[in-house]
């Protein structure tokens, strides 16, 4: 017998889709930005343009191409943002960065060999260095623990508990729990509208900036998110053309640049909820889940202001230990991926160790040195291995 879907059905999973993108990862996202040195209200801007290019992103692919094409931020350029630290000229520097982030992605799309270039990259190093940039936010946790046990001990507990029951409700759960905290302290006065404006940002371009945030950012975003992102939806069916969805992320990114976004690109997680057979028996039909997704999306960029509100009055230690529980899987995976075959294991543990140091140099961060380091070191082993 066949199952019925009600329309209805298509619209709370997109209402859903967008709920768990959100607040899974808008601590994270926050607190990237302002590890790059951005003001409360620049961070505010940035989580609005942000929230609204990947949901009229999301919502533009999906008409277009009439396919669950689910857009989002990029969650583990954020965490490379945490451990960036301020540039050498400050947010407007983070924000020319952001912008040649954007450009490349969009030079991905219409030039087919730098796509196939990134694609090249060895899977293993682009593994540990995302590894290595996650490592940090998720041993917050842990230091939570240590630090405020009586506060970060439920927050954990919760997120176990309902780790069990439905995987992708933990995070917006511990989330409810720091609320919970939050309104049993009492929240502090004088946290300002809860209405985000956008902030516009001048950018400034460094070499320091473009090649330490930039390029790491880039490298990062397609290799996590945009190339993850066709295969979730090639596992589902779906097989658009990848160069024109990275073109328009690229453009989505570049125009949310100077209002503070750090860059979109192509969803992987929630766009499992969209294009999987839950969300309608008729792949034709699931598109509409991901437009819905879309502007669920807008919604949540015009509540960014209270989502920065919301961080403020936060405990920092607290906002870092959700992060962190939000990246575990995302830790997990790139570990496994760094590590599971032999061939260049001492590679990618060299580009895994460099990156997680945190350790720049000549005002690069240590993103771009460990993959450096770590493709020098596969180069050379090539190279003195026997023919």
């Amino acid at each position: 017998m066949r199952r019925t879907v009600n329309p209805l059905h298509l619209a709370v999973t997109g209402i859903l889709a967008a709920f768990v993108g959100f607040a899974s990862s808008f601590a994270v996202v926050l607190q990237g930005l302002i590890a790059v040195g951005a003001t409360r209200a620049e961070a505010a801007s940035g989580l609005m343009a942000l929230a609204i290019a990947m949901g009229t992103g999301g919502v533009v692919l999906s008409l277009w191409r009439r396919q669950p094409i689910s857009v989002a931020w990029s969650t583990p350029g954020a965490a490379l943002l945490v451990t960036s630290g301020v540039p050498e000229g400050g947010f407007p520097a983070a924000i020319g960065a952001f912008l040649v982030c954007g450009a490349l992605i969009v030079a991905a799309g219409l030039w087919k060999p730098l796509g196939r270039a990134v694609a090249a990259i060895p899977a293993n190093l682009a593994n540990a260095m995302l590894a290595g940039v996650l490592l940090g936010l998720c041993l917050a946790p842990v230091r939570a623990v240590a630090s405020v046990p009586l506060l970060a001990l439920p927050i954990v507990v919760v997120w176990v508990a309902v780790f069990h029951w439905r995987k992708l409700y933990a995070v917006p759960a511990a989330v409810a729990v720091v609320v919970a905290i939050i309104a049993f302290q009492g929240a502090p006065a004088g946290l300002g509208s809860l209405w985000p404006a956008p902030v516009f940002v001048r950018p400034v371009f460094t070499a320091a900036a473009a090649i330490g945030i930039g390029v790491p950012l880039f490298l990062v975003t397609m290799a996590s998110q945009n190339i993850p992102g066709m295969a979730v939806l090639a596992l589902n069916g779906y097989r658009p053309p990848a160069n024109p969805l990275f073109l328009a992320t690229g453009v989505f990114s570049v125009l949310s640049a100077p209002f503070g976004g750090h860059a979109v690109n192509l969803a992987a997680i929630t766009a499992a909820l969209c294009a999987g057979p839950d969300a309608h028996p008729d792949p034709a039909k699931r598109y509409w889940a991901a437009v819905v997704a879309g502007l669920t999306y807008i919604l949540f960029g015009l509540l960014a202001g209270a989502a920065t509100a919301f961080i403020a009055a936060s405990p920092p230690v607290l906002i870092e230990a959700v992060a962190g529980l939000a990246l575990l899987g995302a830790f997990g995976s790139a570990m496994l991926g760094a590590v599971s075959a032999p061939e260049g294991r001492e590679a990618a543990l060299i580009t895994f160790l460099i990156t997680a140091s945190g350790q720049g140099f000549l005002g690069v961060s240590g993103a771009f040195w460990g993959l450096l380091a770590g493709g020098a070191m596969l180069a050379a082993g090539r190279l003195s291995a026997p023919r």
